[in-house]
């Protein structure tokens, strides 16, 4: 030490050590004065230069690198020598250098030395990168999760080979060969693993069977001898300590349970015996050694107990029970600062995510992954936890990760606890990046804080009643039986305009068949929730009535209880249901029917946001992307879902008073849209690959047929209404000769087109349990029912132009094209343009649009003396169509312009604008328009007929009738401005 080669040295180390604080230094000296004369008696020249100095700063935060310096300094010379220290592994590298370090070993004794002379290496370089700055959190936990994996893989493929030696090759009932599955669960399983962890493994094999040799045991014993032989392997300390501590408690009934247990009993287990918190383990379950492929299907048959196929709301409830319990734990150990367990910890970030990934794993395959970041991630791209949340809990969670390696770094032991002791404190700080202990407990606390936030955020659960507010009183009525006279009091004291109602309500809901046949669980659930509703309720508008929806939709979900605890552990979720049943009796309906839609009552941000075109067609890819290849029956849901979610978000935009009419219609025109041209997408990937693409010589130049929807009615008036359906046709342009399509199975182009239409006809009408799309209507096709389902332009134009009826041409004036290439949407509108632009007989046209529309009142006016037909009634909303469709055929050859739009407002604006109606005429028939579509919007959410008493609206209806009079009926009808 005291030659002169090595004082330099020693002076640039004490250069160095200065940088650290003083309480740390006398430490850091100690390590180096055993260092020299161990490095020496090798021949190890010291470090210099830059090599010195991250070694001051591993040494500092690593007792246990500096001990493995002193006593192997060739060790460390290898890993500075090598460049390992300053390079990240590529993927595969720890199985390769493995593999050749066990190369020559032939027993189990040389094998548990080369693991653990191997483990000692990696971990110390694994160390020394995270200590050092020079790895980031996600490379340093992947690099200890893949050590762990491919020592436990390594180790069990060589001793499944001796075991075979001995007692044959195990193998099923047909001979095939049989092997060990180790599934890999908790931090391993996720890739998360931390320094000094224990790793959580539970074996797993295919099937009974036997061993095919000179001495046979079952399979059962074969692999259970294996399993205790790997963990010897794995566990056991030695003179060179020990690779991994290896925990089997998460096996199927924990210590109690066989060590390695077969598929079908493993199936069985989870399927009668699985806990919520088995679950919870689960998700992070992954096969690391042994027949891999085996474990893949194994763990996808589990699958179905992890992540329900429906949303499984009770998982917040059960991991903030496993958090209560934990708490308790923690507050009896005296573990407040454990930062993995404690307030604020690991523990908790990762409950965040798990519970979103149980409860929306079943339908959401990206939340199906394993690394938490990677699910907190996906949680803010799909909305379910804004981007801050998951901000401060990424931040959080890589703090807290950090550290616990460098707690578990300094003498490679478990500990979770923060130190209490001056020195450590300082040391871990320093390890930190830090100056002292105070700047590290104020960043640590800040981030607990914003964990702690969150946690309740998402746990927080129902609110107890207090027992002396007002509203507890109401709690009286459910689930106890105050008698009915104190029972119709408390209602009306609480604003019920027909108490008795209510309270019928409520006890027809108690001796129903729904809430008797109840499990006790569910029954528990809608007791905690009832006295919940009944406050609420109280505060509506309409009390009686909202309580009866809220009721017919809780009966109606009674036996899926996650929904009630979705409202029980979510107040503000019950908060909008209220608001929207009170508003709306088709809402509550909406609700009833598709009770998936409840979840979006969690995201109110969303909820009353509706989306634009463009972010519709991108949600839609997005729901879609994670529907599994070749699950049909799960697409069709999907598109469904997608669409009663969409149409709620504008309906509960609409009752918020956020949204006029004419943007409602448009939005719900946009979403029809959207889902058309999925459904155009999809129909073309079925039949395509059937058939092969249309194709069609004309002028002798071949080409590809093409295929168009043309939207009629509602639709193509962008006027669609909730509920409404629509009114489609369907057109190619295949032409010329050789109309075939190419592929295998050729078939001839009209045939192709008709399938097409078949399929999109399902894609859009089957029904499931997420109910339909829409119901369409075909009949505006030429020659209507008798016509053929799907028609070339060609013989469309034929028909418009020579065969068509005015009628025809009165809905061809709303009639555009939602879905086909450009270029066929242009041609559609020039033949469209040629037929409504020919000049009419404007005598002849108003006799026929007035025979028509009076055949429609005969038929269709449910008017009486007391009620008005706001659709077909006189002076409603077909009596304006009609006017504005004549005037349209009676003026479009000499303006037009009037053809370019397909909505009734604005073809108003334009026979305005050529003066073809008169500014007080088209401001009557505007007004009036607008009025009576609104009171059919609004009767339509409350699930009410499109009618009025006969005394309302007079106003509006009298100027329709005076336009009609003097447009239909008198002279001017046939002038020309």
């Amino acid at each position: 030490m005291r030659s002169s080669p090595r004082q330099p040295v020693m002076t640039e180390f004490e250069a160095g050590l200065n940088r650290l604080p003083e309480p740390l230094r006398q430490e850091l000296a100690q390590y180096w004065e055993s260092f020299n004369p161990a490095a020496s008696a090798v021949g190890v020249p010291l470090p210099t230069g830059p090599l010195l100095e991250p070694l001051i700063t591993v040494w500092a935060g690593s007792e246990f690198v500096a001990r493995a310096c002193i006593r192997d300094p060739a060790l460390l010379a290898d890993l500075l020598s090598s460049g390992d220290l300053t390079t990240p592994f590529a993927p595969g590298e720890y199985a390769a250098r493995l593999d050749r370090q066990v190369a020559d070993t032939a027993d189990e004794t040389g094998l548990a030395v080369a693991l653990r002379r191997f483990r000692r290496r990696e971990m110390m370089r694994i160390a020394w990168r995270d200590l050092a700055g020079l790895a980031g959190l996600e490379e340093t936990l992947g690099d200890l999760s893949e050590l762990a994996e491919v020592a436990v893989s390594t180790a069990l493929d060589r001793l499944h080979g001796w075991q075979c030696r001995r007692f044959g090759v195990p193998g099923d009932a047909e001979g095939q060969p049989q092997r060990l599955v180790v599934l890999g669960m908790g931090k391993l399983g996720g890739g998360e693993l931390n320094f000094s962890s224990d790793i959580d493994l539970i074996f797993a094999y295919p099937c009974q069977g036997q061993t095919h040799g000179a001495k046979v045991i079952s399979n059962e014993e074969f692999f259970r001898r294996l399993g205790q032989r790997l963990i010897k392997i794995l566990a056991e300390p030695t003179a060179d300590g020990f690779v991994f501590r290896v925990d089997m408690r998460l096996r199927p009934f924990g210590d109690a349970g066989p060590l390695a247990i077969s598929f079908a009993a493993f199936e069985d287990y989870y399927q009668n015996h699985g806990r919520d918190w088995e679950r919870y383990a689960m998700i992070k379950a992954r096969c690391i050694a042994g027949d891999r492929e085996a474990g893949a299907r194994l763990l996808e048959e589990l699958r179905p107990f992890v992540y329900r196929r429906y949303l499984d709301y009770g998982a917040f409830a059960a991991l903030r029970g496993m958090k209560a319990l934990i708490a308790q734990e923690v507050e009896r150990k005296g573990m407040r600062r454990n930062i993995k367990l404690g307030p604020g910890g690991i523990r908790e970030i990762e409950f965040i995510g798990q519970a979103f990934q149980l409860v929306y794993g079943g339908r959401d395959p990206v939340l199906r992954q394993r690394s938490i970041l990677r699910v907190l991630d996906h949680l803010a791209v799909s909305g379910r936890l804004p981007d801050s949340a998951v901000s401060s809990l990424k931040q959080a969670y890589e703090f807290l990760r950090r550290v616990e390696n460098r707690l578990q770094a300094w003498a490679d032991q478990q500990t979770h606890n923060l130190p209490e002791d001056e020195l450590a404190q300082l040391r871990l700080a320093v390890a930190m990046n830090y100056p002292d202990w105070a700047a590290f407990r104020l960043e640590l606390t800040r981030h607990g804080e914003a964990v702690l936030q969150q946690f309740a955020q998402v746990f927080g659960g129902a609110a107890e009643p207090d027992s002396e507010s007002d509203g507890n009183a109401l709690a009286r009525l459910w689930p106890g039986n105050p008698g009915e006279d104190r029972a119709q009091r408390l209602l009306s004291e609480h604003g019920f305009e027909e108490p008795a109602r209510a309270w019928n309500q409520l006890q027809a809901l108690k001796t129903g068949f729904s809430y008797r046949s109840m499990e006790s669980r569910g029954r528990e659930r809608l007791d905690a929730l009832l006295p919940q509703v009944l406050q609420a309720v109280a505060a509506s508008p309409q009390p009686t009535a909202t309580l009866d929806r809220i009721l017919k939709l809780l009966e109606a979900v009674a036996r899926r209880s996650v929904y009630l605890a979705l409202l029980t552990d979510h107040p503000h979720a019950l908060a909008h249901l209220v608001k929207l049943c009170a508003a709306s009796g088709w809402i509550s309906k909406h609700l009833a029917r598709f009770p998936l839609l409840l979840d979006d009552l969690l995201n109110p941000a969303l909820l009353y946001a509706p989306l634009d075109r463009q972010q519709l067609a991108m949600e839609l890819d997005r729901q879609l992307a994670r529907v599994p290849t070749n699950d049909a029956e799960e697409l069709l849901n999907t598109l469904r879902y997608f669409k009663q979610a969409q149409v709620l978000r504008v309906a509960a935009a609409d009752v918020s008073g956020a949204m006029p009419l004419m943007i409602v219609s448009d939005h719900l025109t946009g979403i029809a849209e959207a889902l058309l041209r999925k459904v155009l997408e999809l129909a073309w990937s079925d039949v395509l690959p059937k058939f092969g693409p249309p194709c069609c010589v004309v002028a002798g130049v071949p080409r590809q047929a093409w295929f168009a929807i043309v939207a009629y009615g509602k639709l193509g008036g962008i006027e669609l209404n909730y509920g409404s359906d629509l009114d489609l046709v369907f057109l190619h342009d295949s032409a010329g000769e050789q109309q075939v399509t190419t592929g295998l199975r050729p078939i001839d182009n009209a045939t192709f087109f008709a399938k097409l239409v078949q399929r999109m006809i399902y894609w859009l009408t089957t029904r499931t349990g997420a109910g339909d799309l829409y119901e369409v209507d075909t009949r505006l096709r030429p020659s209507g029912r008798a016509g053929l389902l799907v028609s070339s332009f060609e013989a469309f134009a034929e028909y418009q132009q020579h065969q068509a009826w005015t009628w025809e041409h009165q809905a061809l004036a709303r009639a555009r094209i939602v879905a086909g290439p450009a270029a066929l949407a242009e041609r559609f509108q020039t033949i469209r343009r040629a037929v409504l632009q020919r000049e009419r007989d404007p005598v002849v046209l108003r006799q026929e649009v007035c025979a028509m529309r009076e055949r429609m009142r005969t038929e269709l006016d449910a008017s009486t003396a007391t009620v008005f037909d706001l659709k077909q009634g006189r002076g409603g909303i077909a009596d304006i169509e009609f006017m504005v469709q004549y005037q349209i055929l009676a003026n479009a050859h000499r303006y037009p312009d009037l053809l370019i739009f397909t909505d009734n407002i604005r073809q108003i604006d334009g026979l305005e604008r050529f003066d073809v109606l008169s500014i007080a005429h088209a401001a009557r028939l505007r007004h009036a328009y607008r009025g009576l579509r609104r009171r059919i919007h609004r009767l339509t959410l409350q699930e009410q007929p499109a009618q009025i008493p006969a005394d309302e609206a007079r106003a509006e209806r009298e100027n329709v009738i005076r336009v009609w009079r003097q447009l239909m009926e008198g002279d001017t009808a046939i002038e020309h401005p």
